[in-house]
């Protein structure tokens, strides 16, 4: 389940609209990452029967689990930022934004790199280096 996907959208008040085109090509990215890391596990990835245990997965999983519950706080601190109808930029407080301008994006960047670290494939690894630069390039902007 990739909550920046399905939930993340439910959850937003109203705002800018998202341009269909950029849409589409979120829904396509998503799509295919999701195939690419599905094919991956499932055809080509092999582990040792105690893999489960193994510290790489366990460290990978916590790595995941907390990127995502930072992810998840991050944005519902952004979610509360303005009260209905009112306007304006707001700077975020609390939770990991009292140490990085953009929560957020570290959040998600941890939750895709403990990932790779919990999958060990070349794809996994991909993925999160991939998310580092755009979203670290948007955390850039943002915090600019």
């Amino acid at each position: 389940l990739h909550y920046r996907s399905l939930i993340f959208p439910l959850l937003i008040r109203a705002g800018k609209p998202t341009p269909f085109f950029t849409f589409v090509l979120a829904l396509l990215f998503c799509v295919y990452n999701g195939y690419l890391q599905g094919r991956s596990l499932t055809n080509y990835a092999e582990y040792p029967s105690g893999w489960l245990k193994d510290p790489l997965f366990i460290t990978g999983f916590i790595g995941w689990l907390v990127g995502m519950a930072i992810n998840i706080h991050s944005d519902h601190i952004l979610r509360n930022l303005r009260k209905p109808g009112e306007t304006g930029y707001k700077i975020p407080r609390g939770g990991m934004f009292e140490y990085v301008s953009g929560a957020n994006f570290f959040g998600e960047i941890l939750e895709w790199f403990g990932f790779a670290l919990a999958c060990c494939t070349i794809e996994s690894l991909g993925f999160a280096l991939c998310t580092l630069f755009i979203l670290g390039s948007r955390a850039k902007q943002h915090h600019q």
